[in-house]
């Protein structure tokens, strides 16, 4: 992946919006959703992806563990 990734502050019921290469990708609520995002978009390796990754994810609000 060139463009990072970037999980935006949960919301008041937990969501959080992912977007990718400008485009949303959808909500997430837990780490499989962000996972699956990336499959969908094409990743060739969306399970071996480490989410933790700074140079891939942006996470603002806390990170995956959040």
């Amino acid at each position: 992946m060139e463009k990072r990734v970037v999980i935006y502050l949960p919301d008041e019921r937990g969501w959080r919006k992912v977007r990718y290469g400008g485009e949303i990708l959808g909500m997430a609520y837990q780490l499989s959703d962000i996972v699956e995002f990336l499959r969908l978009a094409g990743h060739p390796d969306p399970e071996g992806v480490d989410l933790a990754d700074a140079s891939l994810f942006e996470w603002r609000g806390g990170g995956p563990e959040t």
